[in-house]
């Protein structure tokens, strides 16, 4: 893991939310140009405001490094739901997975 990873990762999930830089600083409670700072290189977030990143993008720390997941959020909801569920219905959802991952 690199700086220029972790710039690239707020980019990428700021870019997917849909928000601007200026607008994410702000709901972070920094001053305007502080998401800037970072993307451009200048500046890395400390261990606070990346707990507070990560929360404002609904995704645990493990998630935002796992740069092979697309839709952290997505994923986090459905585990969420899924741990919910009982034994049976797990199954069910697991003959649901497999029948929809045969078309890959």
């Amino acid at each position: 893991m690199d700086e220029e990873f972790i710039r690239n990762r707020i980019t990428e999930l700021r870019l997917k939310k849909g928000i601007s830089e200026y607008q994410l600083s702000l709901e972070l409670g920094q001053n305007r140009g502080y998401i800037q700072a970072i993307s451009s290189g200048r500046a890395l977030p400390s261990m606070k405001q990346f707990l507070n990143i990560c929360e404002y993008f609904e995704i645990t720390p493990l998630q935002f490094f796992d740069a092979t997941e697309n839709t952290p959020q997505l994923v986090r909801k459905a585990l969420d739901g899924i741990r919910t569920l009982s034994d049976d219905d797990l199954i069910i959802l697991l003959g649901l997975i497999a029948r929809l991952n045969q078309g890959k």
